[in-house]
Formats: structure tokens, sequence, C-alpha cells
């Protein structure tokens, strides 16, 4: 199988797939496809429900097969980007809602976070997703993404959901923002991110929740205001 990743911000993945290979992906994320490519939708069972439901997924998955050769493109759901990752090579954990398609050899499992402050104040979420196995994950990114690779015991300071992705080998904690000034005209919020390698850190440039409050002052509001 081989993949493109085109037409960014508005990004899509094509797929270019010989007869008997699979992919599964979100409900809703066929944009097209060629005849022959069959579409078969799957609950992974009780478990797989209870997974998806706790880290916001669709609690379906599509699982296209090629019956002959054939390409098939999935689109992102909001402006920004689509990563692919090589699981074998290094087993990721991600936001939560950043699962596109994988092959069906990559796992996904819910990734608990070691300390409680870092799911009740971190915007990364308590509950995160780790993907193990082998085969490539494709993840949704939102805004542009910036790399970092950080050494053993070195930290980088994210603000709260700016961090997209990060290898299985880095660490993360919650640090509050220090200063009574900071904290109420900084407009930074009460806690930053620290991540810690060793490891790759995959960081996205517009969250989803922040591109929602820039356009919520646009909006019409029932007060007509």
């Amino acid at each position: 199988m081989q993949y493109q990743i085109m037409s960014q911000p508005f990004t899509v993945l094509s797929l270019s797939m010989n007869a008997g290979e699979a992919i599964k992906c979100q409900s809703g994320a066929m944009a097209w496809m060629s005849r022959g490519i069959r579409m078969e939708t799957k609950t992974g069972g009780i478990g797989g429900i209870f997974k998806k439901a706790l880290v916001g997924e669709s609690i379906a998955l599509n699982h296209y097969i090629a019956e002959q050769p054939g390409e098939l493109t999935l689109a992102k759901h909001s402006p920004g980007d689509i990563l692919a990752f090589d699981i074998g090579q290094a087993p990721i954990i991600a936001q939560k809602t950043s699962f596109l398609a994988s092959t069906e050899s990559v796992n996904m499992d819910i990734f608990l976070q070691h300390k409680v402050g870092a799911g009740f104040f971190g915007g990364e979420g308590f509950l995160m997703q780790k993907y193990t196995g082998t085969g490539y994950a494709f993840l949704e990114i939102d805004g542009a993404v910036q790399e970092r690779v950080l050494a053993p015991g070195q930290s980088i300071v994210v603000d709260s959901g700016y961090v997209a992705a990060m290898e299985a080998t880095c660490s993360m904690q919650i640090e509050t923002v220090k200063g009574f000034a900071n904290v109420i005209l900084g407009g930074e919020g009460l806690f930053n991110t620290v991540v810690t390698g060793p490891g790759k850190v995959w960081l996205q440039t517009m969250p989803i929740n922040a591109l929602a409050m820039s356009l919520y002052q646009y909006m019409p509001h029932p007060s007509g205001k």
C-alpha cells in the first residue's frame, strides 16, 4: 500500500491499495474511492465501544478492503495536517480524537496519564491514545506541525492543548504557572504541559478548541449581540 498526504490545510490522505489490502478509519472519513473497494463497518465488541466512547472517537470503524487495485481517499475533519507514523518503529501516544486511519495490524488502546493532574488540568487530557503493533497509523493534527527531538532528561514547556503526539519513551506532567498577575492577565491559563525526553514530540499550532474560541466572537448569539 502506498500513501500520499496532500492539499494542506484542507488535507486529504490518498491510499493506493493492492488487491487484498485493507485499512480501517473513522466513520465519515471517506471522501472518494475506486470501484472494487468494499466497506465493512465494525464496532470491535462491547470493549471496543467502551474504549472509543471514553476517548471521543466514533463507536464504529469503517474497514475498506480492496477486492481489486484502486484508490481510497480520506479527508480530515477540520483544517490542519495528517501525519503518518510507522508504529513498528516506535509506539506513539497521541491526543484523543486524533485517529483518522490505520492498517489492520495497528492496535489502538487507551493511555492513562501517570499523574492525575495531567488529565484534569492539561489540555492533552487524562485519557490519550496509544498506538502499538506494526504498520502505519494516520493521525489528524490541528493546524501546522512542529517536531522536536528531546534528549534524555531534556524538557519542553508547552501550552495546554498544543501537544499532538509523542513517542512512548517521553513522559508528561503538569506545571502550574507562577505568579498571580501571570495567571490573571497572561491569557495562558493556570497550567502548562511539560514533556520530557528521550523521544520525539509533535506540536500542533492551532488546537481545535483554540480555533473554536477564535471564531466564537464572530458568531451570532441569542441576545443578538
